[in-house]
């Protein structure tokens, strides 16, 4: 078993998320137990997880990644799915894994030390990446994109994400969670961004430079309310929105009914 994909962060005994909130120690440290469809801490007292393995199966089939990729992995944690990644990518490929906490990313950076294409990156992830990539793979919560994540994708360069707005306050048992949240899949095209709903997804929300106001989660929230994301067809970035045909429109941004 690759050391990169032990979700060690933290010393046994891991803890595991319960369905109802809260955490629970693994008796045993037998690494098999790693390998569970199950949310394990990796900072239980900020409710930062690892994530669920099927649910990122899924986002990473979504992603697409081919042999050769450049990707950057926004949100790496301790590098589980960077390394992942890098093995999608291969030899020729190479990942920069972006991690904002300096506690999770030196895990990250011990875990991966062995994988000459992966570079991890301490930074908030809104001003990553820094060069045009093939694809962008973001594991936290967000209210909007960040504009690094548009402007540098390559054409035909694939970004999937979670959509969501926190809970109205962070519980005493970990950090805010996404309370209405959607996982997407945007595409950089001819003539602009296709987008598609994967399916609903409930991350822990983004601190640093991509933390919305109480307005934008406001606004986003009655959007959830009002339903119809899974209709969405088009991102569009710094265009006038046509009235009536967007599900949400942000500011110089919006998720539209209508093809690119």
């Amino acid at each position: 078993m690759p050391s990169s994909l032990a979700k060690n962060s933290c010393p046994p005994p891991w803890q595991i998320a319960n369905l109802g909130g809260g955490y629970r120690p693994l008796l045993s440290s037998d690494l098999v137990l790693a390998y569970q469809d199950v949310l394990f801490a990796l900072q239980p007292d900020k409710g930062v997880n690892n994530g669920s393995p099927s649910l990122h199966a899924r986002l990473l089939a979504e992603l697409d990644v081919q042999i050769g990729d450049r990707i950057a992995h926004i949100g790496a944690g301790t590098g589980y799915y960077s390394a992942i990644l890098a093995e999608l990518v291969g030899a020729t490929g190479h990942v920069h894994a972006v991690e904002m906490d300096p506690d999770l990313a030196g895990h990250a950076q011990a875990a991966l030390a062995d994988r000459a294409n992966v570079s991890v990156v301490t930074a908030d992830g809104s001003q990553w990446p820094q060069q045009e990539v093939d694809a962008i793979y973001v594991n936290f919560a967000v209210g909007r994109p960040a504009a690094s994540w548009i402007e540098r994708l390559r054409p035909g360069g694939r970004l999937v994400l979670p959509l969501g707005v926190p809970r109205p306050a962070r519980p005493s048992n970990g950090g805010r969670h996404a309370s209405h949240g959607a996982a997407l899949r945007i595409e950089r095209g001819a003539t602009g961004f296709a987008a598609r709903w994967i399916g609903n997804a409930y991350f822990v929300c983004a601190n640093g430079g991509l933390t919305i106001d109480e307005s934008e989660v406001e606004k986003l929230t009655a959007a959830f309310k009002r339903g119809g994301i899974e209709f969405i067809k088009s991102l569009l970035w710094n265009k006038e929105p046509p009235i009536g045909r967007c599900w949400y429109v942000g500011d110089q941004w919006a998720l539209c009914y209508d093809d690119a």
